[in-house]
């Protein structure tokens, strides 16, 4: 073959083969492009399914419910749909909210669950549709994608420091403290129990014990009437209250017993907050809604566009049937009449006029709430 034979027919293999590189390029690009597109990454119209535990409780419609819709707004450009139901303390309840949200075909799924260990098939169920749940205040069973809370231990320990030092010169050995704990359906409330035995235990006597079905106020005055009973009136000097709903109910039972004790309490509720001042109940915990509403918010829509969670979740926690699930845990504070103006009205949760109604004004402006 002579050599412009020769270039000739290099000039048509080269050609043939950047057709051939082409075609294999094309290939590639239209296979990633079909990648990408399985992959599930959407824009700002997400579909997210918001599930609340009960109503009981003053925070989860008050508080937790609008932050994170309103966050989830934020993140979506005002695009994503929000489907919203409450359990009112009914697992089986909520179980069929899980199921009417797999079929109206969520995106993802925040979920507070109303009992953390019955809660695992459904969230099962939510996973084998394609939907990532993440787990919002409580660590519910199953494989979930994601969890923001508080730290619990840390919010029993609080609680039970606070106490000790109510007691003052009186926590000792020999004082009788009864102790209210949240519901048994809950694990936050064996965490918060825990952190509390942990700064109690050998400090004081746990003269009683309960946890409270359901977190309820009614359950937890028919539980402190009944420790009155069988403490005596005279030798209770304190009580653990794992929550104000509760420390409603308890207190209501002390004063008709006649009897004045430190008791402590949890969530900031305003008719907490209220107590607080009037001098019936010691402390709350202060847990700021907005950061963990904040994180919920953030991650489900990481998750439901497919995005990485690496930016938010800086923590890992692992529960009875999931490991190193990406989290995000909120401080909390201790709440008491020396830092009302600085905790709750700072951050814009009340206003001094809503804790401060007729009722409470003469102690309001003797400890400067304003």
């Amino acid at each position: 073959m002579n050599t412009r034979m020769r270039r000739a027919a290099f000039a048509v293999a080269a050609g043939a083969m950047a057709v051939s590189l082409a075609a294999c390029g094309s290939a590639k690009e239209s296979g990633d492009k079909a990648e990408s597109s399985s992959s599930g990454a959407k824009g700002d119209n997400i579909k997210v399914g918001l599930l609340l535990p009960e109503n009981k409780t003053a925070r989860y419609e008050k508080f937790d419910r609008p932050l994170i819709e309103k966050k989830i707004k934020e993140l979506t450009n005002n695009k994503a749909t929000i489907q919203y139901n409450n359990a009112r303390q009914d697992a089986s309840l909520q179980a069929q909210q899980v199921d009417t949200m797999i079929t109206n075909k969520v995106d993802v799924l925040i979920l507070d669950a109303v009992d953390a260990k019955a809660i695992q098939n459904s969230v099962q169920k939510a996973k084998d549709a394609g939907i990532k749940v993440v787990a919002y205040d409580r660590l519910a069973e199953g494989p979930i994608s994601a969890y923001t809370s508080f730290d619990n231990e840390e919010v029993g320990k609080t609680q039970g420091e606070a106490l000790l030092t109510a007691l003052g010169s009186k926590a000792t050995k020999s004082s009788k403290i009864v102790m209210i704990n949240g519901s048994v359906t809950d694990p936050n409330a064996a965490q918060f129990k825990k952190g509390a035995h942990s700064v109690l235990d050998g400090k004081v006597t746990i003269a009683k014990e309960y946890d409270t079905k359901e977190w309820s106020p009614d359950n937890a005055n028919s539980e402190m009437e009944a420790a009155i009973s069988a403490v005596g009136a005279k030798n209770i000097a304190g009580v653990y209250s794992a929550n104000d709903g509760m420390a409603g109910g308890i207190i209501t039972a002390l004063k008709a017993a006649g009897i004045s004790v430190p008791v402590t309490g949890q969530d900031a509720e305003l008719a907490g907050v209220q107590r607080i001042v009037a001098g019936t109940q010691y402390m709350s915990v202060y847990k700021p809604y907005a950061p963990e509403a904040d994180a919920a918010a953030e991650m489900a829509v990481a998750l439901a566009k497919g995005q990485s969670l690496d930016s938010v979740a800086k923590d890992k926690v692992s529960s009875g049937s999931a490991t190193d699930v990406p989290s995000v845990l909120v401080p909390v504070q201790s709440l008491t009449k020396d830092n009302i103006n600085d905790t709750v009205i700072k951050d814009g949760v009340y206003t001094a006029a809503d804790i401060c109604t007729s009722a409470y004004k003469a102690a309001c402006d003797k400890l400067g709430i304003k």
